[in-house]
């Protein structure tokens, strides 16, 4: 699984720490941390959740081109 850059350049645009996001979408750091980090394959909710606190769309942080 591929690392997602995008959601930590979508979270420092906001200048939001891998916490912050982690609050905000109900789950802890590592969870965030893991997905960033190609780790961890987030459910559709999830994703959804980070798009909405993050303000992107599910294209935006997680299509794979």
């Amino acid at each position: 699984m591929a690392r997602n850059i995008k959601i930590k350049m979508a979270r420092a645009e906001l200048n939001y720490p891998q916490k912050t996001l982690a609050d905000k979408v109900g789950v802890s750091r590592q969870t965030i941390n893991a997905i960033e980090q190609g780790d961890y394959n987030p459910s559709i909710n999830l994703c959804k959740n980070i798009c909405k606190v993050l303000g992107k769309t599910l294209d935006e942080l997680f299509w794979e081109e």
